[in-house]
């Protein structure tokens, strides 16, 4: 338990602030939330859903830090998080019930060094970086690609669940969770990590079918993953409150699936799937069609419902390809994607309209309530009869107005009472 230590100022400290929490997660307002969320994710929903990613910005919205243990700041850090996002936020977010401790699965990506730089901005946050990739000409070098090596500590996890489950375990429900699969469908990005992204243009038109292979490759070494996590009782259930999606949440009664009911074994058949393809977007529609999305195709298949995209634009490949992944139940409207195309295919149809308006509202310069009010306004019009949620994403700074997201907030219910 060396690991975990903290001061007595801090433990005391801590469990004042799991209380404030626990008394947060039992208003009235979050039960209701979380009957809009599984209403909105089972297409019952009457209104859009509305949540705004506070993590990149959340040191503006803390108050001083009093914990200096580094245990007790990552804990800190988990309970202001939720405890300031209602407090200052108001979104649409269920304040938990329970504190978080992730499953200790360590993964070595296709057995490669991946040589990092990392920069600092202004605020010493390490988000610019720069990559020495394995793989330098893919004809060359496709015969280093090495399956993936993986452990789970298992001793690692219990040794800091049973940690929480004294500092915090009499007020908060000490939950373990699995988010090792969380942005793990991203297979392009795979190829780009072994690659890089101008390696991998060039590749698929100067070397197609090793191209073809790579993306085999990966996708056989994703499933035997998920196998290994099923096989080893790994996976935990994620239709609750527990992200599952870029931004959204994985509240629904339409999982788990029967077997699991008969036989109470998690496989990837009772969780969500989120996947997203942002390199593919300088690939035509039908060069994403022969290269890209076979694999998408058959990943869907083994998850309950699916989530896809994030920030590219899905317009260009929504009929000929995304439309068809099976259990596809919500699909990434990004800044740069046709609103109102997406908003004519999804009217009356069964999958979500999973809008992320642009984040240059809330994280540049000061903010133009008329302009943002315009925006939430096109999208509420191109949206119209679809089933929506509406997710802020990317916003590294408020620069310097902690205010900015609740008006926002605020903003974007009055319109959507208006409009809807």
């Amino acid at each position: 338990m060396a690991d975990y230590f903290i001061l007595k100022k801090e433990k005391e400290y801590l469990r004042d602030l799991a209380k404030k929490q626990l008394d947060i997660s039992r208003l009235p307002v979050m039960e209701a939330r979380r009957k809009n969320w599984y209403d909105n994710n089972g297409l019952r929903g009457e209104k859009p859903m509305v949540v705004v990613e506070t993590g990149p910005f959340r040191e503006e919205l803390f108050p001083e830090r009093f914990c200096v243990s580094e245990a007790a700041v990552a804990v800190e850090n988990e309970l202001l998080s939720n405890i300031s996002s209602h407090e200052l936020v108001d979104d649409d977010k269920v304040v938990p019930d329970f504190f978080p401790v992730g499953m200790r699965i360590n993964m070595r990506e296709l057995d490669a060094d991946r040589v990092i730089h990392r920069a600092a901005d202004s605020k010493g946050r390490n988000l610019g970086y720069s990559s020495e990739h394995p793989i330098k000409d893919l004809a060359r070098d496709f015969g280093m690609l090495k399956k993936s090596v993986y452990n789970y500590d298992a001793k690692g996890t219990q040794s800091h669940f049973e940690f929480m489950q004294d500092l915090l375990g009499d007020i908060l429900k000490i939950q373990l969770v699995n988010n090792s699969l969380l942005w793990f469908m991203s297979f392009t990005a795979r190829a780009v990590n072994m690659m890089g992204l101008e390696t991998l243009m060039y590749s698929i038109m100067d070397y197609p079918d090793e191209t073809r292979e790579l993306f085999d490759f990966i996708l056989e070494d994703s499933f035997e993953y998920m196998d290994w996590q099923e096989q080893n009782g790994l996976l935990a259930l994620d239709n609750g409150n527990i992200r599952a999606g870029a931004g959204s949440y994985g509240f629904t009664d339409e999982l788990p699936s029967e077997d699991y009911k008969k036989t109470g074994r998690i496989t990837t058949r009772d969780i969500w799937g989120n996947m997203n393809s942002q390199e593919s977007v300088g690939l035509s529609p039908s060069m994403y069609e022969e290269f890209v999305f076979p694999i998408f195709r058959k990943a869907a298949e083994r998850f309950g419902l699916v989530y896809y995209g994030c920030c590219e634009p899905v317009h260009e490949i929504w009929e000929t390809c995304v439309s068809k992944l099976k259990n596809l139940r919500k699909v990434s409207i990004s800044p740069w994607c046709n609103e109102e195309l997406m908003g004519e295919a999804l009217r009356g149809g069964n999958v979500i309209y999973s809008r992320k308006p642009s984040p240059n509202f809330l994280g540049v310069g000061s903010f133009d309530e008329e302009a943002f009010r315009k925006h939430i306004e096109r999208t509420l019009k191109a949206g119209k009869g679809c089933h929506m949620e509406i997710i802020f994403r990317d916003v590294y700074t408020l620069t310097d107005d902690f205010k900015k997201a609740g008006k926002a907030v605020k903003i974007v219910r009055e319109l959507i009472d208006r409009m809807w």
